[in-house]
């Protein structure tokens, strides 16, 4: 942050919130050097988000088996939509991506606003911030996609060659999280309507997400914006290991991995240009 004078008018300075520039290379390393940080912060994180709750962090797990048993008896006997195989199955391999992902880039999106007494007293990569979320909430995921394959082959679908899918779909999962996540936070320093704007995308997203229905069946408006939709490549991995994807499943998946390169080119810019700035605005 630095202070200028009007040239043109000699008036008082003037309040220059911009900062010097950090390579991305050291914002980088100083994000590696953080990582024990990181890891102290999320332990904590998950740990105090279930204190004194009877069933703890199982919660993370049951609302999505709660949702998943709701939305397959809704679309199998009430709207009575044609889902492959076990619906109950078929649904919770789109919500065990689709839960994490909306949930913890509810909570880690205005990570470095909400965290705004620790981000303004010690100097450390605000970026570290919004990631100590998806570190914390990524236990859970690693739980729901073993529900997932517990699920399949108990329902007596047999194993795939195609099964490192799901390693591919959590790791893709966590990366796209993380990145659309951190460049979210560090916008939501400047425009703090980010909060509610993104509660109302996220709305629509699961819609726009088949996470209920297969990829396929979608009308060809939708489908097209199924296909571009980030999330939806990690459901059809998902799905490519497990019960079953759609025949052009590789298209959405070079579409996510599309998103990712340029969403982490986008975030790392935006905090080498603005990160030690970030605490002058809080």
């Amino acid at each position: 942050m630095t202070l200028t004078a009007d040239a043109a008018t000699d008036s008082q300075p003037v309040l220059d919130v911009t900062g010097p520039w950090t390579p991305p290379g050291t914002l980088l390393r100083q994000m590696w050097n953080a990582r024990h940080i990181i890891a102290t912060l999320a332990r904590r994180e998950f740990f105090s988000r279930y204190r004194r709750t009877s069933l703890g962090a199982f919660w993370s797990v049951i609302l999505p088996l709660v949702q998943a048993v709701v939305l397959a008896i809704v679309f199998t006997k009430v709207a009575r939509v044609g889902l492959p195989g076990n619906a109950f199955v078929y649904v919770f391999t789109g919500l065990a991506s689709w839960s994490f992902f909306s949930v913890t880039l509810g909570v880690a999106s205005t990570a470095i606003v909400d965290n705004a007494q620790l981000a303004s007293k010690i100097y450390f990569p605000r970026a570290a911030l919004p990631i100590v979320t998806v570190v914390a909430n990524s236990y859970i995921a690693v739980v729901n996609y073993v529900i997932v394959v517990i699920a399949v082959y108990a329902s007596g679908v047999d194993p795939r060659p195609q099964a490192f899918g799901i390693v591919a779909a959590i790791l893709t999962l966590l990366l796209l999280t993380a990145s659309i996540a951190t460049l979210l936070a560090g916008m939501h320093v400047y425009f703090r309507d980010m909060r509610y704007a993104i509660q109302a995308i996220l709305l629509v997203a699961f819609y726009v997400t088949p996470t209920f229905y297969p990829l396929g069946q979608a009308p060809a408006f939708l489908r097209v914006l199924d296909e571009i939709n980030p999330v939806t490549g990690i459901i059809e991995l998902t799905r490519v290991g497990t019960v079953g994807a759609d025949h052009h499943w590789w298209i959405p998946v070079i579409a996510t991995y599309g998103w990712t390169a340029a969403v982490v080119g986008a975030a790392v810019l935006l905090f080498s240009r603005h990160d030690r700035v970030f605490a002058d605005l809080l």
